[in-house]
């Protein structure tokens, strides 16, 4: 090569030379990058150097590519925060990492928190030997995430020397992702007014700024991991004073809202403020307030509860109980009614009973969670089979002579009689949920003893309205036509509506405890059934029998568990219905699909009904089955603690319940009890348009 070739390649070498310079002091006081498909981390340094420092400010920085995000300290629903173990480190006291303000991620009704594209956690490295060099070792371990998650570890390593120090390039970073740690607010012009436990169970948070907040947020934290729903935030004189609003996740912590101080960041852009505070009790008058209005609604809807299916199949013992008292004296029919009246009064206060000792007990409760259990519904199978073979004629119920004594003699039922058939009443309504009765129950299963006693009592006596009002105007019964022989085909008719409503509650039966039980438990009803209306010639042994039979019964269901049968689902619809869980609804809405939830279990009456007459047909069914809509059925025919959490999220403790989810509605949209097709398929085409 000739001699000016040399030259010019030596001058191209110092050139690199020179330009490399730039690139390495940009590099220094960082450790190499260790990168995967998500992203990137490495340790960086504020400084080049220990110099005679013995605290040294340095960060963990992420770089995350689009989409994917790391968690906070508080991580959320899902999630873990980085962790960092510095064994292998030298001359390393301690290190302590600093949180800059998080942001919220809501999908789907999953609260997270946590980072997304680049972000650095402060680190404050206190050295054992001031001024002398000091070697990291840092093993990282986080979590990133996306529709899917992924756990990430790395290994990063940085040196020190101990030599004079100087600013490195990555100083700037630092302090800007300090600046965005959330202090005690005073330099951010924010100011704590209350935190206050709300008359409804929330948390209210009140606080002040100056500026004025415009995009403001509150994460809490609390020792036992009690966890809040995202909250409500009121904005005041212009954005100088927010009342932010949050309710305790049920089944998270321990103890009351007031028992434990909580960590408050409230974050508004790129300031912050973070507060230790304890949380002060409701105030009374306005929670008496509160309870007083939701009696009303507890009222109206018990009212309502009797024109619901579920209450149907009592309407033959109503029907019967009417005629009989026709005719009869006013002091007989009042007292009849009010009788009637007192037993859906008391029956709802044994309600009331269960759910405060259910609760006690740490258990989730519910609105019919009673069928939920077998042997509950072999009980009212027989019960219910028992009523049937009554209208039939198969059997009178014999009562006490006090009983009859009391009712008089156009009052053959008794007062015990009328006593029984309200109890009877309420307890096959509890499979409906009614409107307005969702938001009562709700009300007082979210707060203590004394809500529950009074909003259990206000949906009793709203029940027992028709009853009060014939026994106020007693006339109105007077003058129905008298009993006669046209009754034998009436009895025989209502005891065919009761004998459907046992062979219902049957198939309920054996979605739960299996066919075979089911099948067995409808064979020995036809026993007792044939065995009852043979009472001529087996009257002292139908008695035996039945007993023994019905014991037979219980064990059989007790010890009895097979697959559930298919629910009749329309076939045009059957591949359409995947199973619930919240995974699948934030994968579904996070790819832009919209979700159809729907909360239901055979035993809920009211459930077949909107399926039969809005969702399985005309445009939801169509709607149902194109491709951006992805339709999940939450079974709840048996115990299931996750459907029981997603439904209290609602603030809803019964079924049926319906959301719709998507782009433009992520934490769902909560449709009537009642479901119409046009509410539903405005649900639909909100939830499609990006928010």
């Amino acid at each position: 090569m000739h001699v000016g070739g040399r030259i010019l390649m030596a001058a191209m070498a110092l050139a690199g030379i020179v330009l490399a310079g730039p690139a390495r002091a940009v590099e220094a006081g960082a450790s190499d990058w260790v990168r995967n498909d998500q992203g990137g981390v490495r340790l960086i340094s504020a400084v080049s150097a220990v110099g005679d420092a013995s605290d040294l400010q340095m960060g963990l920085e992420f770089h995350l590519k689009p989409g994917w995000k790391i968690y906070w300290r508080s991580p959320g629903d899902a999630g873990f925060p980085p962790s960092i173990d510095w064994k292998g480190s030298d001359n390393l006291a301690e290190a302590v990492m600093s949180w800059p303000a998080p942001h919220r991620f809501s999908v789907s009704g999953m609260e997270t928190m946590g980072y997304k594209d680049n972000v650095v956690l402060p680190l404050v490295i206190r050295l054992n030997d001031a001024g002398q060099a000091v070697s990291l070792r840092a093993s990282v371990d986080y979590l990133t995430c996306d529709v899917l998650c992924v756990p990430q570890h790395a290994d990063l390593a940085l040196d020190l020397p101990a030599s004079p120090t100087e600013a490195t390039a990555h100083a700037h970073l630092i302090s800007r992702f300090l600046a965005q740690v959330p202090s005690n607010g005073a330099l951010q012009g924010l100011t704590l007014v209350s935190s206050r436990a709300t008359e409804t169970g929330s948390l209210k948070v009140v606080v002040t700024a100056d500026p004025p907040m415009s995009n403001p947020d509150l994460f809490i934290e609390r020792a036992d991991q009690l966890q809040f729903a995202k909250p409500k935030v009121r904005l005041q004189m212009g954005g100088r004073r927010v009342v932010f609003e949050a309710t305790p996740v049920p089944n998270t912590g321990e103890g009351d809202l007031f028992d434990k101080p909580l960590t408050l960041t409230v974050v508004d852009g790129a300031r912050g403020m973070e507060v230790v505070a304890d949380v002060a009790q409701a105030e009374p008058g306005s929670r008496f307030s509160k309870t007083f209005a939701m009696l009303g609604i507890a009222l109206l809807g018990g009212f309502i509860l009797n024109l619901m299916p579920c209450v149907l199949p009592v309407l033959s013992i109503k029907v019967l109980g009417l005629i009989g008292h026709a005719g009869a004296a006013r002091a007989t029919i009042r007292t009849g009614f009010l009788a009637s009246a007192a037993g859906i009064v008391a029956s709802f206060l044994i309600l009331a009973v269960a759910a405060v000792s259910v609760r006690a007990a740490g258990s989730a409760v519910g609105w019919g969670i009673q069928f939920q259990q077998p042997l509950f519904l072999v009980a009212m199978v027989v019960v219910i089979t028992l009523f049937s073979a009554n209208l039939f004629g198969f059997f009178e119920i014999g009562l006490p002579r006090w009983a009859g004594a009391v009712g008089g003699s156009g009052n053959r039922q008794g007062l015990v009689g009328h006593f029984a058939s309200g109890a009877f009443a309420t307890l096959l309504a509890t499979p409906c949920s009614a409107p307005f009765l969702g938001t009562a129950v709700g009300f007082a299963l979210a707060r203590g003893a004394p809500e529950i006693f009074a909003i259990f009592i206000a949906l009793g006596l709203g029940m027992a309205l028709p009853y009060l009002a014939i026994a106020a105007w007693p006339q109105l019964a007077q003058r129905l036509p008298r009993p006669g022989r046209w009754m034998i085909g009436l009895r025989f008719v209502l005891g065919a509506v009761l004998l459907a409503t046992a062979g219902w509650l049957l198939v309920v039966l054996s979605a739960e405890a299996g066919l075979r039980a089911g099948a067995i438990i409808g064979g020995l009803m036809l026993v007792i059934l044939a065995v009852l209306s043979a009472r001529h010639r087996l009257s002292g042994i139908a008695r035996v029998v039945a007993v023994v039979l019905v014991s037979l019964a219980a064990v059989v269901v007790s010890n009895t568990g097979t697959p559930r049968p298919a629910a009749g689902i329309p076939a045009d619809l059957k591949g359409v219905w995947k199973p619930f869980d919240r995974e699948t609804l934030a994968r579904s809405v996070a790819d832009g699909k919209v979700v159809f939830v729907d909360v239901t279990a055979d035993w809920c009456i009211t459930c077949q009904v909107n399926k039969a007459a809005v969702v399985y047909r005309g445009k939801v069914a169509q709607s149902l089955t194109a491709p951006d809509v992805v339709a999940l059925e939450a079974d709840w025919t048996r115990p299931d603690e996750a459907i029981t959490a997603y439904l209290a999220s609602f603030g809803r403790y019964g079924i049926p319940f319906n959301a719709v989810y998507g782009p433009g509605a992520p934490d769902g949209i909560a449709l009537p009890e009642l479901l119409t097709e046009d509410a539903v398929m405005e649900a639909l085409a909100k939830a499609r348009k990006p928010s």
